[in-house]
């Protein structure tokens, strides 16, 4: 189906964004406070921005009060194609009316969406994989690659990374690395080790040498008898490190990674959760570095406008499994299956990953530009749009109420944006692939005054 002049990227959003009066409104402050007495304490994101939405569309969002917001986030990476993206969601409202669970039977949407996908794979993967569906989330793909890589090897432990997140569930959480998120619930799954991950931001190394700490740690962990780790199954690892701080790796670390499984006969796990889908101006972030996981997870934006799905690809070589080896009821969420083989379509019909280049590369010389004004705006990177800006203070400490207080500013005046890293010091932008030009001219002239504010 051809996509309607009314429904290409740059005509799919409100017009009068950002347009903000008082924030938070009456009617969000009611909702936050409902929600505060009905809610899970475990509820985090309106604490830091309070805000309750009423609609989307495209880049934008609207709260219940009428305030109208660029959205520089994105749902953490989720709405690619943007909010209520119209050739989507007309899919969507078809589907529904036909059917919506069907479990692993099979149905056209999802066997589309498994041939779309085969034609998006990264390298050799593409023409010769195969695709689990199991949970909705992106931590559910995280526990099929652990049980994949382990069913077929001679060995159970993991080497994984300081500054990584992979997801909520024991193992995912086993491989994070942040302490505080973990620390309560261990002991979790055993031989897992964090190596560094080359980060050579605030330290006296260059990149090169960055990359070649962290590939020897790396090896001596898998090769040395003496490491402690006795039977290592495989290593897992984002492309680009999210929550760490949109960490972008130097040239060669994904490929020595590489190496060191085919040394050694590991599995190569690449999480492109959050990384994936067309975010860095590729499909696959692991296609910057010309290196082709063995295994590979997906989530997030693979259900198209926010609806939840996950999967995990991999080589057909590994597909040893037997019958119900792996399970989830909802791996027959048709609906969302119908919604990813329309995002795929979007992107491709609207040349999404080249723009998200461009406008990755405006965004970025934007902050370089508020950098040279800064002094304590340390470090711009990312690839496409996955973008993360690091603050520290006049000692090379993390500024992390800094980039607090330019969340706020920015929230204040009608642009959403978040923050990661270790210490909550990188300012993190994932807008959705359909921002335009002049939506992140007007963005990033509020985002560079608040630096501007903000700093010394």
């Amino acid at each position: 189906m051809a996509i309607e002049p009314a429904h290409e990227y740059d005509q799919i959003h409100y017009d009068d964004a950002p347009s903000v009066e008082t924030v938070p409104g009456p009617k969000t402050k009611r909702l936050l406070k409902q929600q505060n007495r009905l809610d899970s304490s475990a509820v985090a994101y309106p604490n830091d921005i309070p805000i309750a939405f009423e609609e989307g569309l495209g880049a934008t969002v609207r709260d219940v009060d009428g305030n109208t917001f660029i959205d520089m986030f994105g749902g953490i990476g989720v709405l690619n194609v943007g909010h209520s993206n119209p050739y989507v969601t007309e899919a969507v409202h078809e589907q529904v009316d036909k059917i919506t669970h069907t479990i692993d039977f099979p149905t056209e949407p999802r066997i589309e969406l498994l041939e779309k996908l085969d034609k998006i794979a990264p390298g050799s993967l593409s023409g010769n994989n195969r695709v689990v569906f199991g949970g909705p989330t992106g931590s559910d793909a995280i526990e099929a690659s652990m049980k994949l890589a382990k069913y077929n090897g001679n060995g159970h432990g993991f080497v994984a990374f300081r500054g990584a997140y992979h997801g909520p569930t024991s193992g995912a959480m086993s491989l994070t690395s942040n302490k505080s998120f973990k620390k309560e619930y261990t002991p979790l799954l055993p031989d897992i080790v964090h190596a560094p991950y080359p980060y050579p931001f605030g330290q006296d190394k260059t990149e090169a040498d960055a990359v070649v700490d962290a590939l020897d740690e790396v090896r001596a962990i898998v090769e040395d008898p003496y490491s402690g780790v006795a039977n290592p199954a495989g290593i897992v690892v984002e492309p680009i490190q999210g929550e760490g701080g949109v960490i972008t790796p130097p040239e060669g670390f994904l490929p020595g990674l590489k190496e060191i499984t085919e040394d050694n006969g590991l599995t190569l796990i690449v999480d492109e959760i959050q990384s994936g889908f067309g975010r860095t101006g590729e499909w696959w972030a692991s296609e910057w570095y010309e290196t082709t996981p063995d295994v590979m997870t997906m989530a997030k934006a693979l259900g198209g406008i926010g609806l939840p799905l996950s999967a995990t690809m991999y080589h057909e070589d590994l597909d040893t499994w037997g019958e119900g080896a792996h399970a989830g009821t909802y791996r027959g969420h048709v609906v969302a299956m119908r919604a990813g083989c329309r995002a795929i379509e979007y992107i491709q019909d609207q040349n999404l990953l080249s723009h998200a280049r461009d406008l990755g590369t405006y965004i970025r010389s934007r902050l370089r530009e508020a950098a040279d004004q800064s002094k304590q705006l340390g470090e711009v990177r990312g690839k496409g749009l996955f973008i993360g800006a690091e603050f520290v203070d006049a000692n090379g400490d993390p500024a992390t109420d800094l980039v607090d207080e330019i969340q706020q500013y920015c929230y204040e005046r009608g642009v959403l944006v978040w923050t990661a890293g270790r210490y909550g010091n990188v300012l993190r932008l994932l807008p959705p692939l359909v921002l335009t030009r002049s939506q992140a001219e007007i963005a990033l002239d509020i985002v560079t005054e608040a630096i501007a504010e903000r700093s010394d």
